[in-house]
């Protein structure tokens, strides 16, 4: 086992067979990858998201890439319901009372009856569904196609069931975006989209922060086309002190931890050492990706022998 860092990595490619990720938000794969060259067999980022790896490792070739998938599930199920409790009860606003010494009676709303549209119908956004439905939220859960018969939802909707005008956009009080970054939900959550959704809305994001055109919710916040948003993830990460999205009023930031609990560096290492010893015993391995798509698909898409 050889550790490499951005400055060694080049070097070490050609002779890996297995390359391990552990730093997930660094480009370092990316611009070291060896092009026609020897490469590893197998790639595997303790991440949900692949997008730090590809388009460089969608060439065609034999390289198989494995995610994390299923270690964050619940942890980012439980920080989006509490962003929906912490704005529907005001929390920021009893806090900063509290800050002045100011007894303030006010009237909350109530979770249980409201409506939550879940862009992203993998094993996160499913949580994430389930979760909200314990409080009582109906949920609409949107994937890339349409289904029915969805054990849990009823019927899966597609993307483009969003908009419109009588889209799903405009029936939510929350909106919750978990997609998988493609080029096809690349900025997704733009003006048109932010202009759909009620002025009472809540946007939430812990997909991608090139999910969002940050300008356009900048703008939809201060003309109060939408009530509030949350965001964990940003264009640009960490975001820069003199960032104007820490100072829009209705806007809640936090550094893209949604998802890290207690241990869950642990998780991730155990998650690779079961698959690795998989790869060992020549067996096929777990969260494959689909790298035309972008993300494990349903269906596990068929790949390469690994052993």
């Amino acid at each position: 086992m050889v550790h490499a860092d951005e400055k060694s990595l080049a070097s070490q490619l050609e002779a890996a067979d297995v390359l391990l990720v552990w730093d997930f938000l660094s480009d370092a794969v990316r611009e070291a990858w060896p092009g026609d060259g020897p490469r590893p067999r197998w790639v595997h980022t303790p991440s949900a998201g692949v997008d730090r790896l590809l388009p460089e490792l969608a060439d065609g070739r034999d390289t198989v890439i494995t995610n994390a998938r299923g270690v964050f599930d619940q942890p980012i199920a439980e920080y989006v319901a509490g962003l929906v409790l912490a704005m529907a009860k005001d929390f920021r606003g009893t806090w900063e009372l509290q800050r002045q010494r100011r007894w303030r009676h006010r009237e909350t709303f109530r979770v249980g009856g409201s409506r939550a549209v879940v862009v992203g119908s993998g094993p996160i956004g499913r949580a994430i569904g389930r979760t909200l439905m314990a409080l009582g939220v109906n949920v609409d859960l949107v994937g890339r196609t349409a289904r029915d018969g969805d054990p849990e939802f009823g019927r899966v909707h597609a993307t483009a069931s969003l908009h419109g005008p009588d889209g799903l956009l405009g029936t939510a009080d929350w909106v919750v975006c978990v997609a998988p970054l493609t080029e096809e939900s690349r900025g997704m959550f733009d003006a048109s989209a932010f202009a759909r959704m009620k002025p009472e809305a809540h946007f939430i994001n812990v997909g991608r922060g090139q999910h969002v055109v940050e300008a356009d919710l900048v703008d939809a916040l201060l003309k109060h086309r939408i009530k509030g948003a949350a965001l964990d993830v940003f264009a640009q990460e960490p975001l820069t002190t003199d960032s104007g999205l820490w100072d829009v009023p209705g806007l809640l930031v936090s550094p893209h931890m949604s998802g890290d609990t207690v241990g869950w560096r642990d998780d991730l290492a155990e998650q690779f050492l079961d698959n690795f010893d998989r790869w060992e015993a020549g067996e096929p391995l777990l969260n494959v990706v689909d790298k035309h798509l972008g993300y494990v698909p349903t269906k596990p898409a068929s790949h390469p022998e690994v052993s």
